[in-house]
């Protein structure tokens, strides 16, 4: 992205407010195809589905000029705010676990560091702000899903925040123009990780991404036909159900590409039969098969717990166990171990049995259901 710098400016009206939403995506089949080091080497093949919880986008961000050219981060979510006044403040990002990391590098990428900005250095941040926007920025963020939830949710907000500041500051950013500039922010993180879960959140319904090998990871989005799991009889089978355990995505990560890096021959076969079994999910897709679709699933958590054992830890079985009847396939969403998991029932009547008996007997103090819905739209960005 340096090789990308912008010139951020005013795009906004002294009263207006900019209001950027997003879904999250769940992952279906192919995750891990998608992180470097092997999607560099074999290109990438990841099959997911951009959804709204209990009927809203659930990453939520609103941008606003104001007067003071300062910039104020507020987290509704967490309850907490910071004030940044300085370069060296704006850029402390790479303290991954601040609860404002990823605003802080998004802003960095929109011009806010000397690196990305096309124009002249200021001398101070304060001078910035008020010499192209005419005031400083305000960003209130929601993320209405726990920590550790499986649902892409770091990547999904660092994209939603792209596109809202694009808005704010005039980037023009395009789609891809965000898809890189998330991969690129990941990076500053150190957090590492995947494309699947910026593209899944931010294009709309149910799709098969691919990239080719190659160090510039560029995803082609292919829509599939959704309308079939829309209606009452198959929606009414797709449960998403939260554990109340969370285990965060980092840790596997770092295992698991270790693992790639030294050529790992088990870990690479099953990575390649991970990718393979997206274009199964895809297929039963597009011949709006459910018992094949059932049966891609049912197999991409089979080469979840493969590719790590700590994929489905005891706590998570013991929700299983209770339901493992009336279920056509089930998964935990994301790398596993914990946050959400997406459970097929058999039928209409199944569904309602293991709602009845997962809500008697819930596996801990968090665990419930959510309702899902599939996003038309994917990103949105609104003003008033």
């Amino acid at each position: 992205m340096v090789q990308k710098p912008v010139l951020p400016t005013r795009n906004v009206l002294e009263d207006q407010i900019v209001w950027g939403r997003s879904p999250i995506r769940l992952d279906l089949a192919g995750g891990w195809t998608d992180t470097p080091p092997y999607c560099i080497e074999n290109g990438g093949q990841v099959v997911n589905v951009a959804v709204d919880l209990n009927g809203q986008p659930p990453i939520h961000v609103f941008g606003r000029i104001s007067e003071t050219p300062r910039i104020v981060l507020r987290s509704i979510d967490l309850g907490i705010d910071e004030v940044i006044t300085t370069y060296e403040e704006l850029c402390s990002y790479a303290k991954l676990g601040s609860g404002f990391a990823i605003a802080r590098a998004a802003l960095a990428l929109a011009g806010f560091e000397h690196r990305f900005h096309a124009g002249n250095a200021y001398a101070d941040l304060a001078t910035q702000l008020k010499a192209e926007l005419g005031g400083g920025i305000e960003l209130s963020m929601v993320c209405a899903i726990p920590k550790g939830s499986g649902l892409g949710t770091s990547s999904i907000l660092a994209s939603t925040l792209l596109g809202t500041i694009s808005e704010l500051c005039g980037l023009g950013w395009t789609r891809d123009d965000i898809f890189q500039r998330t991969t690129a922010l990941e990076q500053m993180l150190t957090s590492g990780g995947g494309w699947q879960d910026q593209v899944g959140g931010f294009t709309p319904g149910l799709k098969i991404i691919e990239t080719s090998p190659g160090q510039l990871q560029t995803p082609l989005v292919r829509n599939l036909p959704v309308g079939w799991l829309a209606e009452p009889d198959r929606q009414n089978c797709m449960l998403l159900y939260y554990t109340g355990l969370t285990r965060v995505a980092r840790d596997i990560l770092g295992e698991i590409v270790r693992g790639l890096f030294l050529n790992s021959t088990s870990r690479l076969s099953i990575i390649r039969e991970i990718g393979t079994n997206a274009y199964y999910v895809a297929d039963a897709v597009q011949r709006a098969s459910w018992t094949d679709f059932c049966e891609a699933i049912r197999r991409s958590w089979v080469l979840n717990q493969l590719l790590d054992s700590g994929t489905n830890p005891a706590p998570v079985q013991q929700v299983i166990d209770p339901v493992a009847d009336y279920l056509s396939a089930c998964k935990l969403l994301g790398a596993g171990g914990g946050g959400y998991m997406l459970m097929l029932a058999k039928d209409e009547s199944a569904a309602r049995r293991i709602r009845r008996t997962l809500d008697a007997n819930p596996s801990n103090t968090l665990s419930r259901f959510v309702e899902l819905g599939i996003s038309r739209t994917g990103f949105q960005v609104t003003r008033s």
